[in-house]
């Protein structure tokens, strides 16, 4: 894969739980050398919590969430070449937040904090100079969350999941942040090739 060159930028992959982020990102950065940033999915101290019981545990959750992905944007900021960020504070707000305030698991109060929030922080953010759309049916995203195993994810509803898909669908449709590619995650030869030409475009 032909190096990249975008100085001073940064490079978003985006997608649902399990579609295959953190394996893209590792990826590009080990060909091209480039610093990976990834969710702080371990250090987040709710998230058990939170898939036992999210109407008590959404707002501490995402709120840490979009603290940690402040400080990531934030490092973004200082570095010298491209890096590659696994998910975005634009998806933590837009996406999961936003699910969770709608289907009543996050109250009118909370949300509308946390969106105050969202927005102060996002007016300090550059946004990224490729955002990367990684699609993939609820079918295959629950065989892979059964797969790795990790013990917070294995109780996650299929319709939390689908809510999830369902913005996200929404969100990249109307996404005019950036250059976009989207990529089917379930054929990686065809994904190959449209990384390959989005990349080089």
């Amino acid at each position: 894969m032909r190096k990249l060159m975008f100085n001073h930028q940064y490079i978003a992959v985006a997608g649902n739980i399990a579609s295959g982020k953190t394996s893209l990102v590792t990826r590009l950065a080990k060909e091209n050398g480039l610093q990976p940033y990834y969710e702080a999915n371990d250090l987040n101290p709710y998230l058990t919590d939170f898939y036992e019981n999210m109407n008590q545990w959404s707002f501490h959750s995402q709120t840490f969430f979009l603290i940690q992905k402040f400080k990531i944007h934030q490092q973004l900021e200082n570095t010298k070449n491209i890096a590659l960020l696994d998910r975005t504070l634009y998806e933590d707000a837009e996406i999961f937040a936003k699910r969770l305030y709608v289907t009543g698991k996050m109250s009118a109060r909370d949300y509308a904090l946390y969106r105050d929030f969202y927005l102060t922080l996002r007016k300090t953010l550059k946004p990224p100079k490729l955002m990367i759309y990684l699609r993939c049916p609820i079918e295959e995203l629950e065989r892979r969350i059964v797969l790795r195993g990790r013990p917070s994810e294995q109780s996650i509803p299929r319709e939390y999941l689908q809510g999830l898909q369902d913005l996200y669908e929404e969100w990249i449709l109307d996404y005019q942040e950036s250059e976009l590619i989207v990529l089917d995650s379930t054929k990686p030869a065809e994904s190959e090739a449209a990384l390959c030409l989005g990349l080089i475009s």
